[in-house]
């Protein structure tokens, strides 16, 4: 039979795991943008630092201003942007660096596209007409290989 704080012990280190599995959860499942909240994110880190206005005035259909402080506002609660306070408005940048957003994209595109393969990624990139590699790409990249290989060896 368990004492009271034996069983008040084991609730709380179930709580605890509990805590740790959801917020693991939260971070692995990294909402997804819709298509204007990117080109708001792509704006931002062209930009670095943006007001409303600014945003606004760069993008593509011209939405109202209101949609667009509101699309901030949700990439605010998405953890993607942040703002500053610069007298009576706010300026947004963006609240994840711009290499790890690159590496979290192109990890999202190889597994929807490419079924999680790398290879098939980089397969698709050097074949088709679409696809003009240079000779100096195609040396720095031989390069990048074999760093990686002995990285990893």
């Amino acid at each position: 039979m368990l004492t009271r704080a034996q069983r008040g012990a084991i609730s709380l280190a179930r709580a605890r795991k509990l805590a740790r599995t959801a917020t693991q959860m939260m971070k692995s499942s990294a909402p997804v943008l819709t298509r204007r909240e990117r080109q708001i994110m792509d704006l931002l880190y062209k930009l670095e630092r943006a007001t409303v206005a600014e945003v606004l005035a760069r993008m593509p259909g011209k939405p109202h201003y209101s949609t667009v402080r509101a699309q901030l506002r949700v990439l605010e609660e998405k953890g993607h942007v942040r703002h500053q306070e610069d007298g009576l408005r706010y300026v947004y940048v963006p609240a994840v660096p711009r290499d790890v957003a690159r590496r979290s994209a192109l990890r999202h595109l190889i597994d929807t596209f490419f079924e999680g393969s790398i290879e098939n990624a980089v397969a698709a990139l050097l074949g088709g007409e679409a696809s003009k590699v240079t000779p100096e790409e195609l040396s720095r990249l031989s390069r990048l290989v074999a760093r990686n290989r002995k990285e990893n060896a």
